[in-house]
């Protein structure tokens, strides 16, 4: 079978730990590399390259239902709520840490920045979380993979850097970073989530099906369903995050919007029973929607389609 992936070294360790682990249940694959628009053009914001939200992975669906290749990994954050019919999320993997990390060149917290420091951030999201809670902070887009990042970090083009934790652990890396708490940085999405994708009723998905991990489907299934009526993608600054209680028995779900300078915030935060947590989740997001969370996601696409605004939660 033929795994299909983008180039970068994080998409690649992804793809790579997906061949290992179908290895170890005896299927042998290759891995084939595809360039997507979303690595080719970053000389433009994200929402302006095929059609915003999801550039890396609905050219990757292309490629499959074209029978290119068999398998796609992905970030799942990057997947977009809406997914073709012919293909199937076969797998999602066990979650990495679904938590913001923040870089800085000697260790500074994000309370013991100066005035006027500069944070790098690719991500609407995380913009919006930083001006609400460090207003005096300076914003400037980072795009780039990983490498790129850290040497504009190591360079002194910005005082601190914000990433997925999880991606640094996929690639094996450990940093002196600070954790930034969810109460206060909602993550994205599925962030710190790997989806393998196959088409629907083939070998590929009976093969990948045996790497899902119930659990982890779950928390993705209901943080999708809580924004899913927001609609947007990563040109609307929101988070969601869903964990599964220590008893089994409840989930606990949080997720917010923002208005793009993170002056105005619309956020639940909840325990639902795991029995018809689904359901219960979209009741949440419908709430979501009326406590006016669609009116700023609606400001938010109306100002980015005036403004140049240059970030996008993908590419995290």
């Amino acid at each position: 079978m033929i795994i299909g992936t983008r180039g970068s070294k994080l998409a690649l360790a992804q793809a790579e730990k997906v061949a290992r682990l179908l290895k170890d249940l005896g299927f042998e694959t290759s891995l084939k590399i595809i360039h997507t628009s979303g690595d080719l053009f970053t000389d433009r914001p994200l929402h302006a390259v095929s059609s915003g939200f999801g550039a890396f992975v609905r050219e990757l669906d292309d490629v499959i239902l074209t029978e290119k290749i068999d398998i796609a990994v992905h970030s799942m954050k990057d997947m977009p709520t809406a997914r073709p019919k012919l293909l199937s999320t076969a797998a999602v993997l066990k979650r990495d840490t679904p938590f913001d990390l923040l870089l800085t060149y000697d260790g500074t917290t994000l309370d013991e920045l100066l005035e006027q420091s500069i944070i790098g951030t690719s991500s609407l999201r995380r913009a919006a979380q930083i001006k609400r809670y460090r207003p005096d902070l300076i914003i400037h887009n980072l795009r780039g993979n990983i490498d790129t990042r850290l040497r504009k970090l190591r360079e002194g083009q910005y005082d601190g850097i914000m990433l997925a934790k999880a991606g640094l652990e996929r690639l094996g890396w450990e940093f002196e970073g600070e954790i930034l708490s969810p109460e206060l940085f909602c993550p994205s999405p599925n962030q710190g989530t790997v989806a393998v994708v196959t088409k629907a009723g083939t070998e590929a998905e009976i093969a990948v099906s045996k790497l899902d991990h119930p659990e982890s489907r779950i928390v993705t299934e209901i943080e999708r369903i809580l924004i899913s009526e927001l609609g947007g993608g990563c040109t609307t600054p929101l988070g969601s995050y869903a964990e599964i209680t220590p008893d089994g028995k409840q989930v606990g779900v949080r997720a917010e919007v923002l208005s793009l300078d993170g002056q105005e915030t619309v956020r639940i935060d909840d325990f639902i029973p795991m029995y018809g947590a689904i359901e219960k989740a979209r009741e949440l997001g419908q709430r979501l929607v009326m406590m006016g969370g669609g009116k700023l996601a609606e400001e938010a696409l109306l100002q980015l389609s005036r403004d140049s605004y240059n970030f996008c939660d993908s590419c995290d």
